[in-house]
């Protein structure tokens, strides 16, 4: 049985919003000191935009596959360009304003970091607006540099992940077309083992995953499942078997044996929202029928503006819960400030999401195709154009 050709998976619009409310309800958790179980591991949200990621990738890299030939540097270039303009226009607005805003935000965040005992991060992280640290994130190479790692108040680290993935993702692509899908992520998994083993080896700390070695495999997997949709059960479920042992890999505090768990759990449910029709009876009756509901509006809606979401969410959270900890903190129990909290910062994150999407994200990706427009001379198909997983924890 072969899964139907598609030019559009819908459900992937859900989980997109989903992922990203996950993010958005974590953060508040652990910022009013509430402790939930899984909702309160919103990493674990950001593990499911990066199988997003890659599961997109290489589902847009195999509808495109016969209008362009990614033997031609061409090729990459449009890519990137792409990816490009689907994240930075943006991210460069919300950086602007972190650094304009970092202090006032560091003293919102001290009183609630106070108030819940938690570790606070160091004043840079809000306050650093150096040339360096600015050239380090409009260059997105601040992944790549543990000291610049975490240093705005926007929960950027995955973004310089994302880009390092786009960066590798054409190279990936042709080592998969040279020794094929198994061999490849076995080889990959191996390099980015020894490169993880070298940061130990040679003291190289990274406070967030933000170097790609780290979370490859969490990429892979999505890959994986990708490729599933192109053959038949057998294969499908070898790669789903091998993209399960790939999201065992933990970073350094994440290899909790029930955050292994969550983990298994997300890839066996993305495979089974993609490929319903390879479970049998009523376990794919009702994969399909969860399946179709996620790509429906309000779960569309969500996915649209899910990057915007993650880029807005912290800023805002910040003196929100700032304010109700300063004047309500000891009055109120934790269950009490996590729902107000929760409300009040979704009443301004979502509409803001969808102003910054409508009037940022679209006239950002609309500028991106017009330049390739220019440069190649060929219309972009929209149809294979659609915004990807921001990635993003």
């Amino acid at each position: 049985m072969e899964p139907p050709a598609q030019s559009r998976i819908e459900c992937l619009d859900g989980l997109r919003g989903l992922a990203a409310l996950w993010v958005l309800l974590g953060h508040c958790a652990i910022l009013t000191g509430l402790t939930l179980p899984v909702i309160g591991m919103p990493d674990l949200g950001v593990d499911l935009f990066m199988m997003l990621s890659g599961f997109l990738m290489v589902f847009h890299y195999q509808l495109r596959a016969k209008q362009e030939s990614w033997s031609a540097p061409g090729t990459w270039m449009k890519f990137w360009a792409r990816r490009y303009f689907r994240i930075a226009p943006l991210y460069y607005v919300m950086l602007l304003l972190a650094l304009l805003f970092g202090p006032a935000i560091l003293a919102w965040r001290a009183i609630t970091d106070s108030f819940v005992h938690i570790l606070p991060q160091g004043p840079q992280t809000y306050t650093d607006v150096s040339p360096a640290n600015i050239a380090a994130h409009v260059s997105f190479l601040f992944g790549l540099l543990p000291a610049y790692a975490i240093r705005t108040p926007l929960p950027d680290w995955s973004l310089g992940l994302e880009m390092q993935f786009y960066a590798a993702f054409p190279v990936l692509m042709l080592l998969t077309r040279k020794l094929g899908w198994t061999a490849s992520a076995a080889l990959i998994a191996l390099a980015a083992a020894i490169a993880t083993r070298a940061t130990w080896h040679f003291s190289i700390h990274y406070p967030v995953p933000s170097f790609l070695p780290f979370k490859i495999d969490i990429f892979l997997a999505g890959m994986l499942l990708a490729e599933s949709c192109r053959k038949g059960r057998r294969t499908a479920m070898l790669y789903l078997a091998l993209a399960l042992v790939l999201a065992l890999q933990p970073f350094q505090g994440e290899g909790s044996l029930q955050r292994i768990a969550i983990r298994e759990i997300l890839v066996l449910v993305f495979f089974a929202l993609v490929l319903y029709g390879f479970l049998p009876g009523a376990l794919g009756t009702c994969a399909g029928k969860i399946s179709t509901m996620l790509g429906r509006n309000p779960f569309r809606w969500l996915g649209e503006i899910s990057y915007s979401v993650y880029l807005l969410h912290l800023p805002v959270m910040a003196p929100v819960i700032g304010f109700v900890t300063l004047h309500y903190g000891h009055e109120l129990a934790a269950p009490t400030r996590f729902t107000i909290a929760f409300l009040a910062v979704s009443a301004i994150v979502y509409p803001l999401s969808w102003l910054t999407y409508r009037f940022i994200e679209m006239p950002g990706q609309a500028a991106g195709r017009a330049l390739l427009r220019h440069i190649s001379g060929k219309a972009i198909d929209a149809r294979t154009d659609r915004p990807e997983s921001f990635a993003a924890p």
